[in-house]
């Protein structure tokens, strides 16, 4: 089917008809809906308003209705996933390796965003109040450290994972670890004086997208409010993710698609990989091999939580 694809595209640079996905459509005769799932990394209003965009260039671009699924956590997508409420829907690793594990291997891991240095990760940080004395890690003993989610990748596996090597188990080490339900809520509590320290995401060392950066863009918190004072090893971007139960023309129609957005809808492509602060180019092609490191992490923690 991909070969059917490039040819396709090539056929029509050379005939110069506009560039677009070529696919199959066999399958839009029990898919006349396709549902895309949006997880928790930010407020449902800003969600919803940042997927339009995409919503309108899935539903030119494939010829069906599309809608969108949002949930209050990760673990709503996980289960709209097993339980075939949607189609597809961008998420991180650690909600990759989950949902793989929760459907026995029904998901199919699509693509990953490639960011024009040629990044194809991110890193996971705990943040303080730029203001606050807590500088360093030694300086969160029993103090107050939110999680975002049980099943966020860089919000809480990574950081717990690594603080548990580096010599600070979070059970132990801090006062208390609450998860704060999502990555900006936790941003918002630290600046509150809710929590002293929070963990969340940043997408490059430069500091020039993440999170943070994205909360001052949309006017949430003030620009230097919170700084990083712990930064995780590079984390392999979240897959595009879809049930392998699909036919196998629409997970290509799908695939093909989110690959052609960054030229056929700029601003669409823009919006959902972070709007005014996105430095995301386009995506790679990814399998599962990628994230078996996240499974194999996961199964860590969980053995680590029953003894």
């Amino acid at each position: 089917m991909r070969n059917h694809i490039s040819a396709a595209l090539f056929a029509a640079t050379v005939t110069g008809l506009p560039l677009a996905p070529a696919f199959a459509d066999g399958w839009k005769d029990d898919y006349r809906i396709i549902r895309i799932g949006i997880s928790s990394a930010e407020n449902e209003a800003d969600r919803m308003k940042r997927y339009e965009p995409w919503k309108d260039y899935l539903e030119r671009t494939l010829g069906v209705e599309v809608e969108l699924f949002t949930a209050g956590s990760y673990d709503g997508i996980i289960q709209a996933l097993a339980a075939d409420q949607i189609e597809v829907a961008s998420i991180g690793s650690s909600a990759y390796a989950a949902a793989y594990t929760e459907t026995n291997g029904g998901v199919v891991p699509l693509l990953a965003t490639r960011e024009a240095n040629g990044a194809t990760g991110y890193y996971s940080v705990i943040t303080t109040r730029c203001d606050s004395p807590l500088k360093t890690l030694e300086d969160l003993k029993g103090k107050v450290v939110a999680f975002a989610d049980p099943d966020s990748t860089s919000g809480y596996a990574v950081p717990f994972y690594n603080l548990v090597q580096q010599g600070f188990d979070p059970r132990s080490y801090f006062g208390a670890t609450p998860f704060s339900g999502s990555h900006e809520a936790g941003v918002q509590g630290v600046v509150a004086g809710q929590f002293d320290a929070a963990a969340t995401y940043i997408s490059d060392l430069e500091g020039k997208d993440g999170i943070p950066q994205r909360m001052v863009t949309k006017g949430m918190i003030e620009a230097g409010a919170v700084c990083t004072i712990w930064t995780s090893p590079e984390i392999t971007n979240g897959p595009v993710t879809a049930r392998s139960n699909l036919p196998a023309d629409l997970i290509e129609a799908i695939r093909a698609a989110y690959l052609a957005a960054p030229e056929a809808d700029p601003a669409a492509f823009k919006a959902i990989t972070g709007g005014d602060t996105s430095v995301a180019k386009g995506y790679i092609e990814v399998d599962h091999s990628r994230y078996q490191w996240i499974i194999d992490m996961r199964d860590w923690l969980k053995a680590q939580r029953r003894s």
